[in-house]
């Protein structure tokens, strides 16, 4: 059977497991009337500001579109492909987001049943969002080969797919991301910090837009996020192929021909599709009420997972008569990805030793929170940073630069699960927060409580695998770029004026993104935290309980403002590399994507570990450590937390989209540059 075929399949396999998923949830009771009221409005919110952002997107996509149809050296496949990636990851997106906003009603009606009913609908509600992402991005890889794989421009065609699902993640997790923190901020500065009252609570204007957040953020942005990484690692990988049909470095071809070079990575992620599918199904969970009960029900599918992946992996390299080391590459991308996760989960969870020190540190106040909870940021990186050296170097031994951009579909082969324990975190928390402002019993919001403190963990180890993914995708792009452009290692000198530069304004721009979307929080939340401040000043009662807040205000302000404050860091992220590849050529290009990817990934798995660890920390003090909840513990852990929060779900995330949108648009623009010095 075609390859191409085989990965169609399996795509469409995905999809319609992910419709079963889906129904399954839709089918669930939705509980009771306050709580159906309360799901109705995140819906509401939701929906609207995606319908903002995509109006907002479809400008852009169109006049990008033409942009690249005009350029010489481009033309309008390119530009087709761009609109087809931009449209796939919106959809991807959107069809997860869809199913989160009716499963957090449904999974709060669940957990009046059980601790495993609750975990079960959430984690299914976020197993769509998985499977549909990578269902759609092997199914849209697959049409593009079907469309252009006999085109003699196919290399040129195809990455202007992933330039088109980049540039759309950028907006989406940008967007969703100040939405959500400023929101999250805003409610907790003035409810939590201000007025004394519990988080969630009905009496807190912002709670609602708090909620829309979650899913806009962390569903349909991450979702964007992921989709992207997964296409751009398939995508570098073919680009990479000649490589793999000859090694210079080796003395060797490592497959039979070009064609198995691009089958390669289409057919590990098909394998990597059916290994997520069966892990989905092995997660389930007695009722004790324990983190590492709750948290050992996930690795139980994710490490499933891995290893169904790394046996499919095996066989798709024997089937197409492959070289061993073919695998060897795959696999140690795919341990790697697994460790990744791992090390996120011991820095950032509180059933170990830096999170709890970070509750420790509490009691002295906010001051000493935030230093330990920034120091153990900077010290997580380092468990990552090794193993993807050690990943490079290990697949670069093996399969050359096919191998490292191999690694890369490896890590992300087991997506479908490894973003539905994601995803699953949003709709947790949803659940838990309608269940405070519904007025259910205390049991029922400690399960929902059980829930969403797992999902802080998943969500930080999902964030810390996106970022490895991240890394090891954007250099494979680094690499496709080099070869497309013609820059050989003999002329990438470190003592060239033109490297440096660019290595300099490299390194710069995670810096500069990083302020940009901070500042956007911050300028986003203190409308909130204005109008939250105002809505317990002027209506009466409101503070007593008997006046319901205008929770369309703060949703209507939060929508306005973060498209608004989500256009220049994009608009720079996509400029960047087109200024310097034009004025200082495509060496000084090299350097940039070279500073940016090291920068941007050591800020990210800052940003992403500091804040999780933040927020696991104020949920251990929460549970009866150090006071628990309103003790001055308490009080400076929510510092600890505020300040973590646009770090770990706006910047920290957003970093692993620019990275990889600098390097897919470097590749783009390859055809362009190739032979041109610059201006300076």
């Amino acid at each position: 059977m075609d390859p191409v075929v085989i990965a169609v399949l399996s795509g469409i396999l995905s999809l319609v497991v992910a419709a079963f998923l889906a129904y399954y949830v839709l089918k669930q009771p939705q509980g009771s009337e306050k709580v159906r009221e309360i799901s109705a409005a995140i819906k509401e919110g939701a929906l609207a500001f995606l319908g903002r952002e995509y109006r907002v997107l479809a400008i852009f996509v169109v006049v990008v579109a033409i942009i690249l149809g005009v350029v010489p050296n481009l033309g309008w496949l390119i530009s087709l492909a761009f609109v087809f990636g931009a449209v796939s990851s919106g959809l991807a997106g959107f069809v997860g987001m869809s199913v989160a906003i009716r499963a957090n009603s449904r999974t709060a009606a669940a957990t009046q049943k059980s601790l495993n009913q609750g975990l079960r609908v959430a984690f299914r509600s976020g197993s769509v969002m998985g499977l549909s992402v990578v269902g759609i991005g092997i199914i849209g890889l697959s049409i593009l080969y079907f469309a252009f794989g006999n085109h003699p421009d196919f290399l040129i065609i195809i990455p202007g797919y992933g330039f088109g699902a980049s540039s759309v993640a950028i907006f989406a997790r940008v967007g969703g991301g100040i939405y959500t923190k400023a929101a999250d901020t805003g409610a907790d500065i003035v409810g939590k910090v201000e007025k004394g009252i519990p988080e969630d609570d009905p009496r807190n204007a912002a709670v609602i837009a708090d909620f829309v957040g979650d899913n806009v953020g962390d569903v349909a942005g991450m979702g964007a996020d992921l989709f992207e990484s997964y296409v751009d690692s398939v995508i570098a990988t073919i680009t990479l192929g000649a490589i793999a049909f000859f090694s210079a470095t080796l003395g060797r071809s490592l497959v039979p021909d070009l064609a198995t070079a691009w089958f390669l990575p289409i057919l590990v992620a098909a394998g990597g599709i059916l290994a997520s599918i069966i892990g989905i199904f092995l997660v389930r969970v007695s009722e004790k009420l324990e983190m590492r009960a709750l948290l050992n029900a996930l690795r139980r599918g994710t490490f499933a997972a891995s290893i169904l992946t790394a046996v499919f992996s095996f066989l798709v390299v024997w089937a197409l008569d492959a070289d061993i080391n073919v695998f060897w590459a795959i696999l140690v991308g795919l341990v790697a990805g697994v460790l990744i996760g791992e090390s996120t989960n011991f820095f950032t969870s509180y059933s170990y030793s830096p999170t709890l020190r970070i509750s420790t540190a509490s009691q002295t106040g906010a001051g000493t929170n935030i230093i330990s909870g920034f120091a153990n940021g900077l010290l997580s990186t380092l468990p990552p940073v090794l193993f993807i050296v050690v990943a490079i170097m290990v697949a670069y031994n093996f399969a050359d630069v096919y191998g490292v951009a191999i690694a890369g579909v490896g890590m992300l082969a087991t997506l479908g699960i490894q973003d539905a324990t994601d995803a699953y975190g949003p709709v947790a928390d949803n659940a838990g927060g309608i269940v405070e402002m519904s007025g259910l019993p205390p049991e029922i919001r400690e399960r929902t409580d059980a829930l969403d403190s797992l999902g802080n963990t998943t969500a930080a180890t999902g964030k810390g695998f996106a970022i490895g993914a991240a890394g090891l995708t954007a250099l494979a792009l680094l690499l496709a770029y080099t070869q497309a452009v013609g820059i050989s290692m003999a002329e990438i000198s470190l003592l060239d004026p033109h490297v440096i530069a660019g290595l300099f304004l490299g390194a710069a721009l995670p810096a500069v993104f990083c302020a940009l979307t901070l500042n956007a929080v911050g300028k986003t939340s203190f409308s909130i935290v204005n109008e939250v401040r105002r809505q317990f000043r002027e209506i009466p009662g409101l503070m007593e309980g008997t006046a319901r807040p205008e929770y369309k205000r703060c949703v209507d302000i939060c929508t306005r403002d973060s498209i608004k404050q989500m256009l220049l860091p994009g608009i720079i992220t996509i400029a960047s590399p087109v200024v310097v590849g034009l004025i200082l050529g495509p060496l000084a290009l090299g350097g940039f994507l070279t500073g940016a990817i090291v920068t941007g990934f050591i800020l990210a798995i800052t940003f992403a570990n500091a804040g999780g660890s933040w927020d696991n920390a104020k949920k251990w003090i929460e549970t009866g450590a150090y006071g628990g909840k309103g003790s001055e513990a308490h009080k400076a852990a929510v510092v600890g937390d505020t300040v973590g929060d646009p770090m770990k779900d706006t910047s920290g995330p957003s970093l692993n989209i620019m990275i990889k949108l600098i390097s897919i648009i470097a590749l783009v623009l390859a055809p362009v540059l190739a032979g041109f010095g610059g201006l300076i």
